[in-house]
């Protein structure tokens, strides 16, 4: 699958591209690839059915293109903001963990950049096994996905190619917990904790994934230091 870049998306017919997409998010995350058919988004978009395929041919390409609209916004709000901090020179472990975070919890909270929707179908396709949606997050999210473990692993010295790439792993599924917004922490807390609150959140998430990374570097050190010490990779019985 090669990307599909800005011109794939690219509003030239007086809003019509962008009302396609704008409905094809909204569809696709209420009711998934399959159970969204093109009719709908085309009625949604208030355009004929030819005019969808004269712009997207097929249901596949129409997914991509409104996955990639939103992925791209979003990996390049997070690059831009780990060059920051690479050219403040204040590239440590927090900083790194808050530009992957902080832009993830903005759009999921933009409607204006597909806020619910999108975060939907990312937690959709993240979770999915199915060759398409594994495809997607080869394509779109690889590519940024090693610039963050790479910079976590130059500020964690001690943390090791394997922890390094587990530790993002893990980091993922904090992010797309964090983004998708299912009321969930508002009721259980009685109304405590506020999932709205992109600031509130970023106080907790990054130093809980910082101290995180810490531990699996501090594991790692301490398996160098003395191979008796060292962990193994299973444990118990399952």
């Amino acid at each position: 699958m090669n990307p599909v870049d800005d011109s794939g998306v690219a509003d030239t017919a007086g809003g019509t591209k962008t009302a396609i997409l704008d409905a094809a998010e909204k569809h696709f995350s209420m009711s998934g690839y399959e159970g969204t058919p093109m009719r709908k988004i085309a009625t949604e978009a208030g355009v004929t059915q030819a005019l969808l395929h004269y712009h997207f041919d097929t249901k596949e390409r129409l997914f991509e293109a409104m996955f990639a609209r939103r992925a791209n916004d979003l990996n390049g709000e997070r690059l831009r903001a780990l060059a920051e901090c690479r050219a403040a020179g204040q590239v440590s472990p927090a900083a790194i963990v808050e530009a992957f975070f902080r832009p993830i919890l903005a759009i999921g909270r933009d409607e204006a950049r597909g806020g619910l929707y999108f975060s939907r179908i990312m937690a959709m396709t993240a979770n999915s096994t199915e060759p398409r949606s594994c495809a997607l997050i080869h394509t779109y999210f690889d590519a940024m996905a090693r610039e963050f473990i790479a910079a976590l692993a130059s500020a964690l010295p001690d943390l090791d190619q394997a922890d390094a790439h587990w530790g993002y792993q893990f980091m993922v599924g904090a992010g797309i917990m964090s983004m998708t917004r299912t009321g969930r922490i508002d009721a259980l807390s009685g109304g405590v904790c506020n999932s709205q609150d992109v600031e509130a959140i970023l106080e907790r998430v990054v130093p809980f994934v910082v101290t995180g990374l810490a531990g699996l570097a501090a594991r790692a050190r301490r398996s160098a230091e003395d191979p008796s010490k060292a962990v193994p990779a299973t444990t118990g019985t399952g």
